[in-house]
């Protein structure tokens, strides 16, 4: 039976050091991990997972609890980088959808089967969360987050990123709108604050109506577009996610609405489609990549560190100018 010492050998390290690139224990420099897990591959090493949560207290499993993977891409996307960070770090991921899940991601945390868990659509409403903050239990939020909670997270500043579109908007001088998520949702809540916090400081108009509030889908979104057309309330629409502003897009073109030439459109995420020609989607772009990156590491760190500073982290987001809004 291969066993850890001949990785050792193979690499010409110590079993110890061959434990830590294993079981995420300590960090070891990038040269060194890719040297052990080549060995790893070259004797066939298979890790015992029972023997080492018992030797370790750890599982090295993480849980992702995620939402929308059927209809909105940038959490796939998104689920995609946090599969590759938490592979890169010699974790396992098990993955559930939200809802429900949520509360069954924070018993499992709490039965120990998996180590900490990440929360990509967190909202302020599930009580087993909450505990699990109070208890100090290894948690992190991507994407979405919480104010006034106690715990990691690691978001877009999406208040600079409203702004971002509210600058492009006032400086050609558009009449604006904004078709939004749920209202619990930080993020269309925050991209919405920014938006209309600099509109105001430019001293842009800001229309009685729409704000448009909706469920972050392509058909709230269509439906949201009919009504601003129908009254010509605006012409320049900043919508909260790409998914939204795909929606706005398919109504405006319905009733023969030219856009760029009548009407802007402006999406957030920049998610693979939104630079697809047939859609040429003007966005604000984050970086899915980092954010699972820095999230995945500040996972593994409060779990090696319970009583470490928390931290919150805010990315800078990208105003990405295709041809939904002129170029």
């Amino acid at each position: 039976m291969v066993t850890s010492r001949d990785v050792a050998r193979a690499a010409g390290v110590s079993q110890a050091t061959v434990s830590r690139v294993l079981t995420s224990a300590n960090p070891v420099s990038a040269e060194l991990r890719e040297r052990v897990l080549a060995a790893v591959d070259l004797v066939g090493y298979v890790p015992h997972a029972a023997a080492r949560t018992m030797k370790t207290g750890r599982t090295g499993a993480i849980g992702a609890v995620v939402d929308d993977l059927a209809s909105n891409p940038f959490y796939p996307e998104l689920l995609q980088e946090l599969s590759d960070a938490f592979d890169d770090l010699g974790q396992r991921l098990t993955v559930w959808t939200a809802g429900s899940r949520s509360d069954a991601a924070i018993r499992s945390l709490r039965q120990g089967l998996v180590d900490g868990v990440v929360f990509t659509t967190v909202t302020p409403t599930s009580t087993e969360f909450a505990s699990a903050v109070d208890s100090r239990l290894p948690l992190v939020l991507i994407n979405r987050t919480l104010d006034d909670v106690d715990c990691d997270q690691i978001s877009t500043d999406n208040v600079a990123g409203g702004a971002l579109v509210a600058d492009r908007f006032a400086a050609a001088g558009r009449r604006p709108a904004f078709i939004g998520g749920p209202a619990d949702a930080s993020t269309s809540r925050q991209r919405l604050t920014g938006f209309r916090a600099r509109l105001t400081e430019l001293g842009a108009a800001l229309p009685p109506a729409p704000w448009e509030i909706g469920d972050y889908t392509h058909d709230s979104a269509y439906r949201a577009m009919q009504r601003i057309i129908a009254e010509d309330a605006a012409d320049a629409v900043f919508c909260a996610n790409d998914v939204v502003a795909v929606g706005a897009l398919d109504a405006a073109r319905e009733v023969g609405a030219r856009v760029p030439d009548d009407l802007w459109i402006i999406g957030y995420d920049d998610i693979a489609l939104a630079s697809w020609t047939s859609i040429d989607l003007s966005t604000v772009r984050q970086d899915a990549r980092r954010m699972a990156r820095d999230g995945a590491r500040m996972l593994l760190e409060r779990i090696r560190s319970p009583s470490s500073p928390v931290q919150h982290v805010r990315l800078e987001p990208e105003l990405v100018t295709r041809g939904t809004s002129g170029r």
